[in-house]
């Protein structure tokens, strides 16, 4: 029996369905974006192949949005794992409140691993992307540390925060006495990636601190913002907060 290709392998830029009076110039857009265009139609139906790519593509979102991010991929990052008090994924979806508590028994876990008194705090989280963590992160931290350990900046110690919410920060960065506390966590994914993640970056962040405050890398995987230029990027941004000594709108970059 003929084994049944994956349809996900083929690059949405070659899906060319349809015919178009210019056809190098929509090859030419194509090339720079995922988006459906240039597939046909039969009637008014999506034809069979870009059909099943939706499907395909939908059911990864979800994917990525429902899985748990494996302890083994954790460890191998060199982390230790504390939680929300979301008890499950479908606690963090339906409570995002929770997903921004950080449990009285977890505090202490941070209290006794991490340093404190640092200039930056780097921690991950898997949000709304499980599979962003083990496809970005490795090569994020590795390059945010490489470029911030250059300039003699203080860093604290990095962990993987389970059931994560982005203000979090407001009650690690407190804790920890940090000045710069900068979360890497799983975007909701789209059709042409589940792999996605953004840094929320902030200086001072605190439980009164507003949405504004906060500066922001997105897109950052290997099919937007590589994560090694992302890294480099936010480590950019971490020395210049710690200059001003602000981050979002005020900061000047």
């Amino acid at each position: 029996m003929e084994k049944i290709k994956d349809i996900t392998a083929i690059p949405m830029h070659s899906l060319l369905l349809t015919k178009s009076q210019d056809p190098k110039a929509m090859e030419s857009l194509k090339k720079f974006t995922d988006a459906r265009i240039g597939i046909g139609r039969a009637g008014t139906r999506y034809k069979t192949m870009p059909y099943l790519r939706f499907r395909a593509d939908h059911a990864a979102a979800n994917d990525a949005v429902m899985l748990e991010v494996e302890k083994e991929t954790i460890e191998k990052l060199g982390l230790f794992e504390i939680r929300t008090k979301c008890e499950s994924k479908y606690d963090m979806l339906t409570r995002p409140d929770w997903g921004r508590i950080i449990p009285e028994s977890q505090k202490q876990i941070l209290l006794k691993k991490c340093k404190k008194d640092i200039d930056v705090q780097i921690y991950c989280g898997d949000g709304l992307s499980a599979p962003s963590i083990g496809a970005n992160v490795g090569d994020l931290l590795s390059v945010i540390n490489l470029s911030l350990e250059e300039t003699g900046i203080s860093i604290g110690t990095p962990f993987f925060v389970r059931y994560c919410r982005v203000n979090t920060a407001r009650e690690i960065a407190p804790m920890l006495k940090a000045k710069v506390t900068c979360v890497l966590i799983g975007e909701r994914p789209g059709l042409s990636n589940g792999e996605s993640m953004s840094a929320y970056i902030a200086y001072n962040a605190r439980p009164d601190m507003s949405e504004s405050d906060y500066t922001v890398v997105s897109n950052i995987s290997k099919k937007g913002m590589h994560p090694t230029e992302a890294g480099a990027y936010i480590a950019e941004l971490i020395q210049k907060m710690l200059e001003q000594r602000t981050s979002g709108l005020n900061l000047k970059i």
